[in-house]
């Protein structure tokens, strides 16, 4: 008996090994905003040339719909999630239903929620609650999951804990789910494998971007892009993110390089994510 639990367990470890080593790393489209625009074609087949597969974005840069697809497909691309404002979940999130099922997607996000200066309060909190539950359960009957990317001013002291918890008790998993951007949880001094172990389950997309070592905290969720570095480089600990992302059911991982030198940190931030696997 002792034996054959010894080799169920090696057998459960090689298949946990396989499933980490087969995850695939996406690419957030934004990191290449300023070269897209300038030669879509291109753009898109410099990402198949390092070896990404899935993307995530939400625009086609002037194509049609059907253009843009087709140069991803060609390109073997395949759009994970789309970003969709706040705007368009409270007042249309039929449209952005439709619009996501254009693109083949599995996720739409909406990576800000509407608030004055830099004072995010309660009374946004609420909002965001009560739009993403309603547009939530609009997509839902279409098959797609809302997910709120995170930005880092939802860390506010409320009652023992903060605004982002809050959130998390409201918004129904059925409904409404979170992607982790670290480098906006790590900015306000919040830690992300801590995070991902409270709340397993709810962070099914992950934006993999690390920070200069030296960067200020900072609640308002607003960073110098330069901070950005290659992933292993800065303090944000991917590595150690890496370990229990999966574990906490993280899904989709994009790659978010939002510096001046993105074409050139990308393929190192991969090579970077490779190693980890060995």
């Amino acid at each position: 008996m002792k034996r054959l639990n010894l080799v169920c367990t090696i057998l459960l470890l090689s298949i946990a090994g396989t499933i980490s080593n087969a995850q695939q790393i996406g690419l957030q489209l934004y990191s290449l905003r300023n070269e897209i625009p300038k030669d879509v074609s291109g753009s898109l087949a410099l990402i198949k040339s390092w070896g990404v597969q899935e993307i995530e974005g939400g625009s086609t840069y002037g194509l049609s719909a059907d253009e843009f697809t087709a140069l991803c497909k060609k390109n073997n691309l395949k759009m994970i999630s789309i970003g969709a404002g706040f705007e368009e979940l409270e007042k249309d999130p039929a449209s952005v239903a439709i619009k996501a099922k254009q693109f083949g997607t599995q996720y739409v996000m909406c990576s800000w929620i509407p608030h004055s200066g830099d004072d995010f309060t309660l009374t946004d909190t609420e909002k965001a609650i009560s739009v993403f539950t309603n547009a939530g359960k609009v997509l839902k009957e279409q098959g797609i999951s809302l997910c709120y990317h995170i930005h880092g001013y939802e860390f506010r002291d409320y009652e023992g804990g903060t605004l982002f918890d809050l959130m998390v008790k409201k918004l129904d998993p059925n409904y409404v789910n979170f992607e982790m951007d670290v480098f906006w949880v790590k900015h306000p001094g919040q830690d992300p494998v801590a995070l991902l172990k409270k709340y397993p389950g709810r962070f099914p997309l992950m934006h993999l971007k690390d920070r200069q070592h030296g960067t200020p905290t900072s609640q308002t969720g607003h960073a110098d892009v330069e901070t950005n570095v290659v992933l292993g480089e800065g303090d944000v600990g991917i590595e150690t993110i890496m370990k229990e992302a999966t574990k906490a059911g993280v899904k989709h991982f994009f790659i978010e390089d939002e510096s001046s030198r993105a074409v050139e940190q990308i393929p190192q931030s991969l090579k970077y994510l490779k190693s980890l696997r060995k």
